[in-house]
């Protein structure tokens, strides 16, 4: 029985290097994008994206053909992203920026490393245009992150913020926009002249079901974290000491 061939593996580097040089080139391109409210032009090769991403992978289709209309328009993809997202899939890897954060495409790697350093960058993440321009699905996982560093008096106001953004753009009101990822936001963080302010400027635009902010109050009346339920304790990793944090159980680990 014949043993096993010999496996040749040659320097990561200059295939890198050489895939990176394709990326946004109109050499043997096969496949153009239009992007952003810029309308920039992008260049690119449907074999390389179809078979690296799922996304583009049905963007494309899986014969070449007519079908697939040139140029590709994605008009609300900024286009620094949209170049990210391109050399991370020619290349797999890429330098990340507080502007190229924005649009994943469902990669899993990707995805984690762009939660990863808004993780460690939140505050100068949180007053970019790219995360006001976030997906709700994609601003989900942010919420949900014990690992911010930013207070939760300053992430309300950046949620808010995006749910302007997004109520102008979709014309929807402010609260239907904010229903998906509102919910993540933890309130009972909130000190008590916080959160009512917070409630009177509630009242004035709505944002935040008026139950969960009665869960926080609860949280606070009770003065134990695990009894008031539904109302998010747990402390982020940017949360600011405030009085009643003494009371809640679930420190930031």
């Amino acid at each position: 029985m014949e043993g096993p061939g010999l496996v040749v593996r040659g320097e990561a580097a200059p295939f890198s290097t050489a895939l990176r040089s394709l990326v946004n080139n109109p050499r043997y391109s096969d496949v153009r994008f239009v992007v952003g409210q810029e309308r920039q032009e992008v260049f690119a090769h449907r074999c390389l994206l179809a078979c690296r991403c799922s996304f583009f992978q049905r963007l494309l289709g899986s014969e070449p053909g007519p079908r697939v209309p040139s140029p590709v328009v994605l008009s609300t993809v900024p286009a620094e992203a949209f170049l990210a997202v391109l050399e991370f899939l020619y290349t797999n890897s890429v330098e990340l920026h507080r502007h190229s954060v924005a649009v994943t495409f469902g990669l899993g790697p990707l995805q984690e490393c762009c939660i990863a350093f808004i993780e460690a960058h939140s505050q100068e993440a949180l007053r970019t245009r790219g995360f006001l321009e976030l997906s709700a699905p994609a601003l989900l996982p942010l919420l949900r992150s014990d690992k911010l560093c930013v207070d939760e008096a300053e992430l309300v106001r950046a949620a808010r913020s995006w749910a302007r953004v997004g109520a102008a753009v979709l014309e929807r009101p402010v609260a239907q926009v904010a229903a998906p990822v509102v919910r993540e936001l933890r309130l009972a963080l909130l000190a008590p002249a916080e959160l009512s302010a917070l409630e009177e400027q509630n009242r004035r635009e709505p944002f935040i079901p008026v139950e969960q902010i009665v869960e926080a109050w609860k949280c606070h009346a009770l003065q134990r974290g695990h009894e008031a339920r539904g109302a998010p304790c747990r402390r982020r990793r940017g949360t600011l000491p405030r009085e009643h944090h003494r009371f809640l159980d679930l420190p930031f680990k």
